[in-house]
């Protein structure tokens, strides 16, 4: 199974559960006057499980994103730092090299 297919999955199933509870919500109100202690626990497991599906895949993808930042970061760096000791070395041996034909 595919990642998107995963994710797909999660947010449909954090929505639908979101839709249900209200519209069983509406559906107790309209009915009775009122809304049931039943109705409202299955509200709160509704917006529970949805909060859970969202805010734990929008958590793993900051974070992700904020080490796949840093090692690039590092990666950089260290590529510069070894590009520039490089080009100093070159410039080195040139003069070494400048130096001895004189």
């Amino acid at each position: 199974m595919s990642t998107n297919t995963k994710e797909w999955i999660q947010y449909s199933t954090a929505s639908a559960m979101i839709v249900s509870g209200i519209v069983l919500s509406f559906i107790s109100f309209f009915a009775n006057g009122d809304i049931t202690d039943g109705v409202l626990w299955y509200m709160a497991q509704a917006l529970t499980y949805a909060g859970g599906i969202f805010g734990v895949s929008i958590y793993f993808k900051t974070k992700l994103g904020q080490s796949v930042n840093a090692i690039e970061d590092l990666v950089d760096r260290k590529f510069r730092s070894v590009e520039a000791e490089k080009s100093k070395d070159e410039q080195e041996d040139e003069e070494k090299t400048k130096n001895v034909e004189s």
